[in-house]
């Protein structure tokens, strides 16, 4: 695999070099553009942390998920003691989720 892109990427260089048209320096090239336009105000934003309980439980959903289909797959052909983790697994994982539910609550966000 390493051979084909070494192979695939390295003709591919030298012709984009060879075949590139030879254009003078515009320095409007290298302005700072958005969508076309010079950008005005600053960069940075403020972070709403009322999302904050929101992107908590991204994660942990997103998380169970990847270990939920994982498990899930492979359910009827693992031991039953394997059972018991999962569930440890999911109590952790729900905890997390109650605890940012906590928070959203105790701050009125939710």
């Amino acid at each position: 695999m390493f051979g084909f892109g070494i192979l695939a990427g390295v003709p591919s260089i030298v012709l984009s070099r060879l075949l590139m048209t030879r254009r003078r320096y515009n320095p409007v090239k290298f302005l700072p553009m958005e969508c076309g336009q010079v950008p005005s105000g600053g960069g940075r934003s403020h972070f709403m942390m009322q999302y904050y309980s929101y992107i908590l439980m991204f994660v942990v959903f997103d998380v169970m998920s990847i270990f939920l289909y994982a498990w899930g797959t492979t359910f009827f052909s693992i031991p039953r003691e394997a059972t018991l983790p999962m569930i440890g697994f999911l109590g952790i994982m729900f905890a997390a989720m109650g605890y940012a539910l906590f928070l959203a609550g105790r701050k009125g966000i939710w």
